[in-house]
């Protein structure tokens, strides 16, 4: 019953600039961390950033200095912003949450339906 969707995606030339967002709705009691992946043909999915419900971040060596990620609790949502842009960012992105169902102690992770990023040099 929970539902994470990303938007944001789209084409970009190297060195611009790009914002995810992700929001997350459905039975939802609350969210521990929170974070995009990415994942390129060929490639396992890898961590691009995550941000803890205290807002502790971390970040793929691959985009430190160049991503911020933030969230919203009282939304249920995640941004990534995603600057200085490289062809080598490019990738689905995907959005993830963990989530505590209402009366619940356990924590699912969700999943979105994933975002194209494309960066043009």
């Amino acid at each position: 019953q929970v539902q994470l969707v990303e938007s944001g995606g789209g084409l970009v030339q190297a060195g611009g600039s790009l914002r995810l967002s992700c929001a997350a709705s459905g039975s939802i009691s609350g969210i521990n961390s929170m974070g995009w992946y990415r994942q390129t043909p060929g490639k396992q999915r890898e961590l691009v950033a995550q941000i803890s419900s205290s807002g502790s971040t971390t970040f793929a060596d691959s985009v430190k200095g160049r991503f911020t990620i933030s969230r919203d609790n009282t939304k249920n949502t995640v941004h990534l912003q995603m600057g200085s842009l490289k062809p080598e960012d490019t990738a689905v992105y995907y959005c993830s949450a963990e989530v505590r169902p209402p009366a619940s102690t356990y924590l699912y992770t969700y999943w979105g339906q994933g975002t194209q990023v494309t960066v043009s040099s």
